[in-house]
């Protein structure tokens, strides 16, 4: 059942202004598609993963339900920085597991030419960050759009509207951003 965009930013504006009732209303309407981005993002993780898409879905919502700051432009909105927090909590994750590890003698997951662009093959999270935020310092549409598209499975046409931008336009930072990319997590191997 599609609902209304509008509905959702009204529940976020709603919320903002400290109406909790307005949570009980919201979570059903974003509850599916907050698990699709989760699953996604846990799709290029290893099988062995400690987070579970509930799991992470669950940390994600808390803290997009604490943030105040945030003037919600719309569903799209809320749906791109989703995906953005959740990216950001699976790095966290990799952080405390790898320093959990440090010392234990096991070596550290290296990239290979594919890591970017086939979800077979486990990407170690904590570099594929450190890559975007190193994009985003020099290209930050680029580096939105590769969050939005990669990690939130989102449209050339979503994206466009969450940036106000022309598909045409998000292909062609999609591309530079994969070509900028590639190149930089090639030349860590």
């Amino acid at each position: 059942m599609e609902h209304v965009p509008g509905e959702v930013t009204q529940l976020l504006l709603e919320l903002k202004q400290g109406n909790r009732l307005a949570e009980d209303r919201l979570i059903p309407l974003v509850y599916k598609e907050l698990r699709r981005i989760a699953a996604i993002h846990l799709r290029h993780e290893n099988a062995a993963h400690s987070l579970q898409p509930t799991a992470l879905v669950h940390e994600a919502y808390l803290r997009l339900t604490r943030m105040q700051d945030i003037d919600w432009q719309s569903r799209s909105h809320f749906f791109a920085i989703s995906a953005t927090l959740m990216r950001r909590i699976l790095v966290d994750h990799a952080r405390a597991e790898q320093a959990k590890k440090r010392g234990s003698g096991q070596d550290a997951v290296s990239f290979n030419d594919a890591v970017f662009f086939s979800p077979e093959r486990p990407a170690d999270v904590i570099a594929l960050d450190e890559a975007l935020v190193e994009l985003a310092g020099i290209a930050p549409r680029p580096a939105q759009i590769v969050e939005l598209r990669f990690f939130a499975g989102m449209t050339e046409e979503e994206i466009g509207t969450v940036h106000n931008i022309s598909p045409r336009t998000v292909k062609r930072d999609w591309r530079f951003a994969k070509g900028w990319l590639y190149n930089r997590l090639s030349s860590l191997t």
